[in-house]
């Protein structure tokens, strides 16, 4: 069997940069950087290694992948243009979230979007520029094979921010657990707010974890243009709901009666 090599992630180079407000985006990241060889270690001082050394840092990471397929499984159908989530909204919500810019002790904030990139590109260059124009970072890796995935980028960001600057927030849209579960409890251990936002139907990582909190990512103000087509049994009102059938009853029992004979 050939083995495949591991790839390193190339994280944005340096910290995040403060821009004027006019601008419209308080702390935009610079073009990725493509050196891999890790840094020598200078040893920390008492207060660095409490992250009293290090500006404090505010950063959301967006699973590309698993929220797409995510949506998917919650609508039962192909995400379109007005089923999908409204970047511009998320990034209001995520810097208000950090307060008052001006504040002595207010965080610089970074959102970075991680995305496989298909081979035949399609519509993906304008949604990236979109993104970018928002404010986001975007770290794009080409999709060669099947299960080639950013799981492990998007986690050696998270770990060079966490180096680099004293991690105050953490908001992780993805549902992926397997993958998340364990290295963002240990963040929040060590004093970090992790905040997983997701869709309550797949995220039981985090809904029944003690260390981080859950938000639906419906939840989120004016992340999509209008209610989804989904069942939340976590948001039933007091009288109850009725919850309509997804397919025919007619066309199941068809379906159903075919394969037994066959």
């Amino acid at each position: 069997m050939r083995r495949r090599a591991v790839r390193r992630a190339t994280s944005p180079a340096g910290p995040p940069v403060r821009v004027p407000e006019a601008a419209g985006q308080t702390a935009p990241v610079t073009e990725t950087s493509l050196a891999e060889e890790p840094v020598a270690a200078v040893p920390a001082s008492p207060d660095d290694e409490q992250g009293r050394g290090r500006p404090a840092l505010d950063l959301l990471i967006w699973d590309a992948p698993n929220i797409d397929m995510t949506l998917s499984t919650v609508i039962g159908a192909r995400p379109t243009a007005a089923s999908r989530p409204r970047f511009d909204a998320i990034a209001a919500w995520f810097v208000d979230g950090a307060g008052d810019p001006a504040a002595p002790d207010a965080p610089e904030v970074e959102a970075c979007v991680f995305a496989n990139i298909p081979p035949v590109v399609g519509s993906l260059q304008r949604w990236v520029e979109a993104l970018r124009g928002f404010g986001y970072a975007v770290f794009a890796r080409p999709k060669a094979q099947p299960d080639d995935d950013i799981d492990q980028a998007m986690l050696d960001h998270i770990d060079v921010r966490r180096h680099s600057h004293r991690l105050r927030r953490l908001v992780v849209f993805s549902g992926d657990g397997r993958n998340f579960a364990e290295p963002l409890e240990e963040l929040a251990r060590a004093g970090t707010q992790v905040v997983v936002v997701a869709f309550s139907e797949v995220a039981g990582y985090a809904i029944g974890s003690d260390l981080l909190e859950f938000i639906d990512i419906e939840d989120v103000p004016g992340a999509f243009s209008a209610p989804l087509d989904r069942v939340r049994l976590d948001a039933l009102p007091p009288d109850g709901a009725w919850l309509r059938p997804t397919r025919s009853l007619r066309d199941f029992v068809s379906s159903w009666t075919a394969r037994r004979s066959g």
